[in-house]
């Protein structure tokens, strides 16, 4: 039985978004001598701004990745009993995101791992669409090429229809514009989407309408982060 503990510390999705994060994450920072981060230059930020005394050069630092040298090292850090936190570049650590990795070696060795509460877009947007919440899959990213994304939302659309179910996906920031414009072009008129962007932020805006209702107004999502969400059940 291993004696380290894993935090999951949820990260704001917009770095101004500070205020409304849950006391819990900062009485986990403080228990952490260890960090494994997605960004490291993004978490020592945060983290120094709901931690203004924190000495940042006293703690130590990871960066996620997939080699195995990373991964020997947090192995290590359990082995020796740390109090280890993992922090994703925004939102919760393990959902769509590369510390998934770190926390499935975590209950391999039955590290005690608590994940914390905080701001998570596919919730936060599901919440707000109106969408069917009892039945939902999240796909992460669509297909780069257009013919198997064009595939892709059509395949979705067919089983949002058959199992009355809300579809969910993302897009790299940049893509946002020709992925909304695919959506359009494939799905049927009726179909209901909705665009999440800049979710917690101050621009944030949250819309659900029919495809029909998109084509006549699309909004301006070039390197915002977004995500979106498709429903063509009853």
């Amino acid at each position: 039985m291993a004696n380290g503990t894993v935090h999951l510390i949820p990260a704001p999705l917009h770095e101004e978004a500070v205020s409304g994060l849950p006391p819990a994450i900062l009485e986990a920072v403080k228990t952490c001598p260890v960090f494994f981060v997605e960004n490291e230059r993004t978490a020592r930020r945060f983290l120094k701004k709901i931690w203004k005394e924190m000495v940042i050069d006293d703690y130590t630092w990871f960066t996620i990745s997939e080699e195995p040298a990373l991964k020997q090292s947090f192995r290590n850090a359990i082995k020796d009993g740390k109090t280890i936190g993992i922090i994703s570049e925004a939102g919760c650590p393990g959902v769509a995101d590369p510390g998934q990795a770190l926390v499935a070696i975590a209950q391999e060795m039955k590290a005690l791992v608590k994940p914390i509460v905080g701001p998570n877009s596919i919730l936060l947007a599901l919440m707000a669409s109106g969408m069917n919440g009892q039945q939902f899959r999240f796909a992460g990213y669509l297909p780069i090429d257009n013919g198997q994304r064009m595939k892709t939302l059509k395949d979705m659309e067919a089983l949002s229809a058959r199992e009355n179910s809300t579809q969910i996906f993302i897009e790299t920031p940049y893509r946002n514009n020709q992925l909304l414009e695919a959506i359009c072009t494939a799905c049927k008129p009726q179909t209901k989407v909705c665009v999440a962007v800049d979710l917690t932020a101050a621009t944030e805006s949250i819309l659900t309408r029919s495809v029909a209702e998109w084509k006549q107004t699309k909004p301006e999502l070039h390197k915002r982060p977004a995500i979106f969400l498709l429903y063509a059940g009853i």
